[in-house]
């Protein structure tokens, strides 16, 4: 329907996830071909791409996206930001320092565009060895409207590195408005942001039972 890439990233994250959701996969409705074999219609060639890598992503399948993309041409990713942020995804998500070199790019060239600054914010909150993890979620986070304080997904990856950073009170704040944002009937994201939950107090009762333990931020 002649969309932009941000407009097919919108609507490709939401569809994968509630497909998905219903158990109604786009991996059992399409095929890696749909990804790596270009179409007639550069437009329906992106959708797939977006619904099979999304969906991908959602599953933490970094190593598949990876090999996919592997067989995209670059031209291809130069005008899909959303694509080579998938991209950056499966490479951050290994804790490979390699994908902070493609995040960057994507920051360049989808400046402040939600959809595509969540998929670097998942591969970040994925990536735990990444140096630099948790300042970085927060710098991501920065960059949504709002600062992220009206999205509960961005509350979320803000509460995880505050408790990286021993930020416990701040963490908590997050996680607890996080719950407040989130709508109703999102189960599965609410037993997700109640697990958080509980790290951040648990790690905060350690650190009172430990006091003298290492800065987490050393």
């Amino acid at each position: 329907m002649e969309a932009t890439w941000q407009e097919s990233a919108e609507v490709c994250a939401d569809v994968a996830w509630r497909a998905r959701a219903a158990g109604n996969s786009a991996l059992v409705l399409l095929t890696p071909g749909h990804v790596t074999d270009s179409s007639s219609d550069p437009v329906i060639w992106r959708t797939y791409r977006h619904l099979y890598l999304s969906t991908l992503r959602y599953d933490f399948r970094c190593r598949d996206i990876e090999s996919l993309m592997n067989k995209v041409p670059v031209s291809v990713l130069n005008e899909d930001p959303y694509s080579e942020a998938l991209y950056a995804f499966s490479r951050l998500g290994q804790s490979r320092s390699d994908g902070l070199a493609v995040m960057h790019r994507v920051l360049v060239a989808a400046p402040g565009h939600p959809k595509t600054l969540h998929v670097l914010l998942h591969g970040v909150w994925l990536g735990t060895f990444l140096p630099g993890r948790a300042p970085m979620l927060l710098a991501l986070v920065g960059l949504l409207p709002e600062g992220g304080l009206d999205d509960p997904i961005a509350l979320f990856r803000m509460a995880s590195a505050r408790r990286s950073l021993g930020q416990y009170p701040e963490a908590l704040t997050a996680i607890d408005h996080a719950l407040e944002l989130l709508p109703p009937g999102e189960l599965a994201v609410h037993a997700d942001l109640v697990r958080e939950r509980l790290l951040i107090t648990t790690a905060h009762d350690l650190a009172l039972l430990i006091p003298n333990r290492p800065d987490p931020t050393s």
